[in-house]
């Protein structure tokens, strides 16, 4: 069995001083975890008949979430950038920093539902890692959620907040419905 990667350059670097990458790239590559967990999941599931669409899925969205991670790097060093220059563009550039994470919402949203699944039709152990797949993306959801609420926080009633929220609800549900499946 080969050893699992070390994770503490990953870890370092997110305790850096600098300011990227944040809790929106944290989000997204957590999500994007979750979903290769689910991949897992599926490939050890002999018993769940439709295990290879559900893999086939979650590596499209664990791929997704790596890509919406890295955009979201981008989205906040130009928002930080238009900040520090008082430039008259910074509205625009929170907007479209809300963007990003409304994306991360709902695609952890979309890891959380699939995961739900694996959890009620995985096969034995591989349950678990799915129930488990589903609380974590269900966490990523909410705070991404959050980023879109910070970086629209200027522009009241903006429904880009209330998407994020509802794909934040509906990973939490997907997250009950996963760790209430019997394992």
């Amino acid at each position: 069995m080969p050893e699992p990667p070390s994770a503490r350059s990953l870890a370092e670097e997110i305790s850096s001083d600098e300011a990227a990458p944040a809790s929106g790239w944290v989000a997204g590559v957590s999500a994007a975890f979750c979903a290769a967990l689910v991949a897992k999941a599926a490939s050890r599931s002999e018993g769940w008949s439709e295990a290879a669409g559900a893999r086939a899925q979650a590596l499209d969205l664990r791929d997704r979430l790596l890509a919406l991670a890295d955009q979201d790097v981008r989205a906040y060093e130009s928002a930080l950038a238009a900040l520090e220059r008082r430039h008259s563009g910074l509205a625009r550039a929170l907007s479209a920093a809300a963007d990003v994470p409304l994306a991360l919402a709902e695609t952890a949203a979309d890891v959380a539902l699939l995961a739900a699944e694996g959890a009620e039709r995985a096969d034995g152990p591989s349950r678990a890692d799915s129930a488990a797949a589903a609380s974590l993306a269900a966490g990523a959801a909410r705070a991404s959620a959050k980023l879109v609420a910070v970086n629209l926080s200027t522009v009241p009633g903006d429904e880009r907040v209330e998407a994020a929220d509802r794909a934040a609800e509906t990973a939490e549900d997907a997250a009950r419905r996963a760790l209430a499946a019997e394992i």
